[in-house]
């Protein structure tokens, strides 16, 4: 009797597909949780950092994994006399309530009401469409393009 003989085989297909709204909803509420900290690092006047690795070359032409330290910038900003207060994801600014793209409120220490009021938002699901409409690309159109298409 060989080795083999003795296990149960079986075909299977692995799922390893995920949500992708359960994705970008766990993906913004990891970055309202990075923004408490931001936001409690400024009501101290710091900088919250974070540690990141990074791949340089060294003289001998190597490549070496080095940590370094990256600053995380605030969704939140002084103007008008208050504080604007955004949820990003990414890069994008969303419209949390559809239209609007901020939160003003008179200081900093109100930000972090904000802050929970958008996470607890993102972990109940109310952002998710808009979410998944800011995460949708849109296509870049040349400005010559759309004259030709307008003549067709």
């Amino acid at each position: 009797m060989t080795h083999l003989a003795k296990l149960t085989f079986k075909t299977v297909d692995r799922s390893t597909k995920r949500d992708p709204i359960i994705s970008r909803r766990d993906k913004l509420v990891a970055g309202l949780k990075e923004q408490k900290l931001v936001h409690a690092a400024a009501l101290k006047k710091e900088d919250h950092r974070v540690e990141r690795h990074k791949w340089i070359k060294d003289e001998f032409g190597e490549a070496q994994l080095i940590k370094t330290m990256r600053t995380v910038r605030p969704w939140f900003f002084e103007q008008d006399g208050g504080w604007y207060v955004q949820c990003r994801y990414g890069a994008r600014v969303i419209a949390a309530d559809g239209t609007n793209n901020a939160v003003f409120v008179k200081s900093l220490d109100e930000v972090a009401a904000v802050l929970d009021a958008f996470l607890n938002a993102a972990a109940a699901g109310e952002l998710d469409g808009a979410i998944t409409k800011v995460a949708e690309r849109q296509p870049r159109i040349k400005p010559g393009a759309a004259k030709a298409a307008a003549n067709g």
